[in-house]
Parts: C-alpha cells; structure tokens; sequence
C-alpha cells in the first residue's frame, strides 16, 4: 500500500506484477494543500550601438528584455483531489531573456499552469482572503504575474539624447504562499450521523460504490453518485458521518464540512431504528443540525429533508409517527424509507428532482479583497534620525528598473524626483547638507 491515512480513499485499483500476484494502491483523497507560487524575472534592457561598416551613426540598438513567466492555477475534471500537492509544493516560472543587438527583444519565459480539480478556492495563506473559485472546466487565475522586461536603449533615444547609454533592469518576480480548498460541486448533500445509511442510500440511486460495514467512520472521504431522474441528471455528495462537536474537530465530518457549502439541498438521514445505542432520531436531528450551524451559519439554512432510514426494522417502526410528526410541524418535508429494500425511494426522488429544478445554481465564493485605499499620494516622505525616506509607487516602480551603476539612469531618478516636488519637500522639512535621502534601496548624501 503506497498511502493511507484517515482520509484514505477506498477506491482501489487491482495491479499485477510479473509474479502475477495481485496487489492493491490505494490513492488517497486529498482536499486541502498549501503551495508556493513564484513568477519570473523580467530580463534587462541591452545597452547596445549598431554598428556596421559603411553606416555612420548607427545609432542606440539595444532591445527590450522578454517578460518573465507567469503562475496561473487551472480548474480541470480530469483531477478529483489534490493529492498532487503533497508531493510537489513549490511552482516557480523562468525569467525572460535580456534584450540584444540590433534591437532585438528578449524571449519571454513561459507560463507555468498548475491544474486542480473544478470546485477548488483558491486563499492567500497569509491573510486568508480568497482570491479565486474556480468552479468551471478551463477558469484561470492569474497567480502570480510574471515580471516586466526593462527597455533597452533604443527606447531612450531622442533629438536632444541621441545616443542614451541608459537601458532599464527587468523588475522582479513575485511570490505568493497560497491555499487550495477543494469543494465538491454536488446538487444534494447526505448528512447524518455514522451508520445512518448514507452510503448504502447513495449506492443504489446512483453507481457510487462506497465501502459499507457496520462499524462507526465506515466512509473515510466524501463520495459523488450521479443519479438519472427522467431527463435531469443530480449530482449526490455522501459526506463522512457527523458527530457531536464535528465543527470543532471531532470525529472524521469536520474534515470534509465543506463539501456541503456548495449543495443546494441536504437530505439529513436518521437511523430510524436507533442502531445498537438505541439512540433517540430527534436527538440526532437537533445534534447535527447543531454542528452545520455551529460551522456555517448560513449553511443551517439550506433548503433539508429528513430522510427516515431503516423502516423495514421492528424498532423503526416503534419510532415513526413520533418523529415523523416532530419533524413535520417543524416544516420539513419527511420520507420514510428503506434504502436496502428500497422502499419508499421513488417517492423521495421525485420529490428531489422537483425540488432542485426549484431551486438557484449552488452558491460560489466571491473573492474577498481588503478595503479601498485612500487615493495613492506621488511620494511620502518621513524622517528616521539624519535618514529621510522617501516612498511611492511611481518611485518605487522606477527604482525597480534602474541600474545603480549607470550614471545617465541616476541622472533620470534625479529629474523625477525634482519633477515630483521631493526636494522641495525636503527643503521645506529642513534638510541639511550631509543628510542621508534614502530613495528605494537607494541611498544619497544630499548636497544643496
């Protein structure tokens, strides 16, 4: 067995090796990974002068650096898990190719596509905002974007500068520490308590084959059916059995709660019959309905059936009309049935397939993003002891570009900044000459 832990799949693939024995893989069911995405570099501007015999003044010919590769995360039916992830956690793009002679550009790096199953939402692992539900075969999103290419300079050149010896640095690539959620796109949620009945329900509506046995967490991973209903096709989700304090961690539900949130109808089957606890059917009802409460408020709301399981049990029978009733006066639609002799599965199907046609598409997640900046100022300037600091994204971005050891890129930082209005802000502050101005990672002694 390569892999199993207590979220095991319990598909197995039958293999045969040159012995002819025949062993068993077990591919795990994973729904949660973490990853590193990393884009590339843009390469640098050439510095460059056409030169061929017979032409005089050539001129600038240096070309632009090729963009860096970007990360961008694929959703795709081909995967059901992201058992990828655990192997491999870190995607990083190249970075471009710097420009050349003769104006020519550097090679842009390629793109780097991580592909996921569909269902899967994307979170930034720092902050926890969501960046992105890729609930559609072939949806992107733009991970981390590669860096820009710096010009050369052929771009620099002008009446007055004919021969700019200046040419831009690519600006860096950027890394990101993300989480992947995957979410099971299903129609109809089961929920319940273990041994409830829910994989033998889902096992002969649909072709799921879930492993069944009479012992509590029998289902160790959620489990998708599609069942035919005339002309319409539902997509059913057995989720691993609840339990009290699900929502906090115990048991084997809260492991996979969120492959409820996006059912747009949960079918709440209970064990009629009391299993051998001789547990009471309400009871169980109030105790799950409190753990998708106590999860997801808004999931507690969720259009729900009560499905009363095991009927074609003596000890059912001793529990029906109570609950039944209970359950009715309450508002909720009830149907009794037995899912090993399939009694009463029509009645509940029907009423399914009705149900859903009423009912919205399943909820999406709306990428959260921080509140709206006040309007961005040109620079900020603040004073640490005889260090002036001076921040802005124009600054900042140009920066990026600049090759410190060029003094006609120096030349072009100092008219900018003049431009802007920074030495006269810090005249205004009271600068002094020998002052150190720190300018990005750039730092100057200040001369009047």
């Amino acid at each position: 067995m390569l892999a199993r832990d207590r979220r095991a799949s319990m598909h197995a693939l039958s293999l045969t090796g040159r012995s002819a024995r025949p062993y068993t893989v077990y591919i795990m069911f994973i729904d949660r990974a973490n990853i590193k995405v990393k884009s590339g570099d843009g390469g640098d501007g050439a510095v460059q002068f056409h030169r061929e015999k017979y032409v005089a003044y050539g001129g600038p010919s240096g070309g632009d650096g090729g963009h860096g590769g970007s990360v961008l995360i694929e959703a795709t039916h081909d995967l059901s898990t992201l058992l990828d992830f655990r192997f491999k956690k870190e995607f990083e793009a190249e970075a471009g190719a710097g420009g050349t002679a003769k104006n020519r550009h550097g090679k842009g790096a390629k793109d780097v596509i991580v592909r996921v199953p569909v269902g899967t939402v994307v979170y930034d692992a720092d902050s926890g905002h969501i960046l992105a539900d890729l609930s559609q075969e072939g949806e992107r999103y733009l991970a981390a974007p590669g860096g820009k290419g710096g010009r050369g300079n052929a771009r620099f050149a002008s009446p007055t500068n004919r021969a700019p010896t200046t040419a831009e640095r690519g600006t860096l690539g950027v890394q990101f520490n993300l989480r992947l959620e995957l979410k099971l796109l299903a129609d109809v949620g089961l929920v319940g308590f273990p041994n409830a009945g829910k994989s033998t329900l889902i096992s002969v509506i649909s072709a799921a084959k879930p492993k069944i046995a009479d012992y509590p967490f029998t289902t160790l991973e959620p489990q998708l059916g599609v069942v035919k209903l005339g002309e319409d096709t539902v997509v059913v989700a057995d989720i691993p059995g609840l339990i009290e304090g699900a929502h906090s961690g115990a048991g084997l539900g809260h492991e996979f709660l969120r492959h409820v949130e996006r059912t747009r109808l949960l079918l709440h089957v209970l064990d009629l019959s009391g299993g051998p606890e001789e547990r009471d059917p309400l009871q169980d009802w109030n105790i799950i309905n409190s753990e998708l409460h106590s999860y997801s408020p808004e999931l507690a709301t969720r259009p729900m059936v009560a499905v009363l399981n095991k009927i074609d049990l003596p000890s059912a029978q001793e529990n029906l009309e109570r609950t039944r009733l209970e359950l009715e006066n309450q508002g909720f639609a009830v149907f009794p049935i037995s899912a090993a002799t399939r009694e009463g599965l029509k009645e509940l199907l029907n009423y399914v397939q009705h149900r859903i046609s009423q009912l919205p598409p399943p909820p999406s997640f709306i990428p959260t993003v921080p509140e709206a900046a006040a309007p961005v100022k040109p620079f900020e300037l603040t004073r640490q002891d005889r260090v002036w600091v001076v921040t802005g994204s124009r600054i900042e971005r140009m920066i990026e570009h600049l090759d410190p050891d060029d003094p006609e890129s120096l030349h072009r930082l100092e008219r900018t900044l003049s431009k802007l209005g920074v030495y006269d802000a810090l005249k205004a502050r009271g600068v002094k000459d020998g002052d150190t101005v720190k300018v990005g990672s750039l730092e100057f002694t200040y001369v009047e």
